[in-house]
C-alpha cells in the first residue's frame, strides 16, 4: 500500500500543477526568516517534475528570496478537503536563474497575472493606498523556485483510524514507513 499511495501523491501532486480548481494547487510554504521566525504564506504550484521537484513563481524583492538565500531548507503543506488528505513536505529550495526557463515561463503568464511581477515597489513594501500602486512597463523581477523534496508526510483522516506514512529520501530512492498518527 505504501508504494501505492507515492504513486497517487506524485499524480495528484502533477495534477495540481495543471489544474486551476485541484486542491493542492495553493500550498502553504515556510521559511525561515532572518529573524528566525518562521514565515508562511501560499504560494501557487506550477510545475511537478517525474522526480518531483516542485515549482512556483515569484517576485524576486520579496521576503521568501532573502529568506531561501538565508536558509534554504523549506516546509510545504497540502491539504485536499474533500479527500481529507494532508501532505507535509521538507526539501530544499533554490532559485533557478537560467534566464532561458525563466524568459519561457514569463511567456506562459497571463497579461494580468505579470502584474505581480512589475510593481514599482517590492512585495511587502507600505502604501497608503492600494488603489496607487504603479506597474512598470517591463520588470526583471519574475523569479522561479525550485523546491527538491527529501521528506513526504502523508496523513488519511478516517473515522475508522487515519493512517499515516513517512516517505523519504534515501539515496535516489524513496523509502518509507508506518507512522503513529
Amino acid at each position: 500500500m505504501p508504494n501505492k499511495t507515492f504513486e497517487k501523491i506524485k499524480q495528484e501532486l502533477k495534477k495540481a500543477a495543471d489544474k486551476k480548481g485541484h486542491y493542492f494547487k495553493y500550498f502553504t510554504l515556510a521559511t525561515l526568516g532572518v529573524d528566525k521566525f518562521a514565515r508562511l504564506r501560499l504560494v501557487a504550484l506550477r510545475n511537478v517534475s517525474d522526480d518531483l521537484k516542485m515549482t512556483f513563481f515569484t517576485d524576486k524583492r520579496s521576503k521568501k528570496i532573502l529568506h531561501i538565500k538565508e536558509n534554504n531548507r523549506v516546509s510545504l503543506l497540502f491539504y485536499h478537503h474533500k479527500k481529507l488528505v494532508q501532505l507535509r513536505i521538507e526539501g530544499i529550495a533554490r532559485i533557478n536563474n537560467d534566464q532561458y526557463q525563466v524568459q519561457k515561463s514569463w511567456e506562459q503568464i497571463g497579461v494580468e497575472a505579470r502584474k505581480d511581477y512589475i510593481t514599482k515597489e517590492a512585495p511587502g513594501s507600505a502604501i497608503t493606498d492600494p488603489e496607487t500602486i504603479e506597474y512598470l512597463k517591463e520588470g526583471d523581477y519574475f523569479s522561479i523556485v525550485e523546491i527538491d523534496p527529501f521528506r513526504i508526510e502523508y496523513l488519511k483522516l478516517n473515522k475508522k483510524g487515519h493512517t499515516k506514512i513517512k516517505y523519504y529520501k534515501k539515496g535516489d530512492d524513496w523509502v518509507n514507513e508506518y507512522l503513529v498518527p
